[in-house]
């Protein structure tokens, strides 16, 4: 969705719209990690307005999205939603920076130079900030047995227990709070 900056008044406006994000399962799938599948589009609610020349955005999105368990590896949905806000400020022109060098209380700044804003790569990167950075199918998920492979949250492991390290032994042989 693209908004004009002329049309932006000091009021605020709310909108509501579905954002094309499926082309966010292309970076997922050149990534030798492929956690996320991204749906066709999210539903996106937006507030914006103005103030002088800077440009305030309050919103949130919502969906559902398949994932791969970082611990067991299998697939699951679930719904991410994630509420946000960000400000767009005119870009300063070229000739006052110097060297193209940020100061620190830039960082935290976004900036809009053409007649409209294309919310697209904003709401993408929303999108990815609120994406979980360990997905789990469930809180206690068991994962992977380190032996044999099995997934512990459907069978019993058929390789027994796993010797530790005999260097460790002296530690497991100490009582705690004599």
């Amino acid at each position: 969705m693209k908004i004009p900056v002329n049309e932006i008044s000091q009021s605020p406006k709310e909108i509501k719209f579905l954002e094309q994000v499926e082309d966010l399962n292309g970076i997922y799938a050149a990534s030798q990690f492929r956690e996320f599948q991204f749906p066709n589009s999210l539903e996106v609610s937006l507030s914006y307005y103005r103030s002088g020349k800077e440009i305030f955005f309050q919103g949130s999105f919502g969906g559902k999205l398949n994932a791969c368990c970082s611990r067991c590896l299998g697939n699951y949905s679930f719904n991410l939603s994630k509420a946000f806000d960000f400000v767009l400020t005119p870009e300063p022109l070229r000739f006052d920076r110097k060297a193209d060098a940020l100061r620190s209380d830039e960082l935290g700044l976004s900036y809009y130079s053409t007649e409209e804003i294309d919310l697209a790569p904003l709401i993408k990167e929303q999108v990815l900030l609120a994406l979980p950075t360990r997905p789990l199918c469930v809180d206690d998920c068991r994962g992977l047995c380190g032996g044999c492979g099995v997934n512990l949250n459907l069978e019993k492991c058929v390789c027994g227990v796993l010797p530790g390290d005999q260097r460790m032994e002296l530690f497991r042989t100490l009582k705690i709070g004599r």
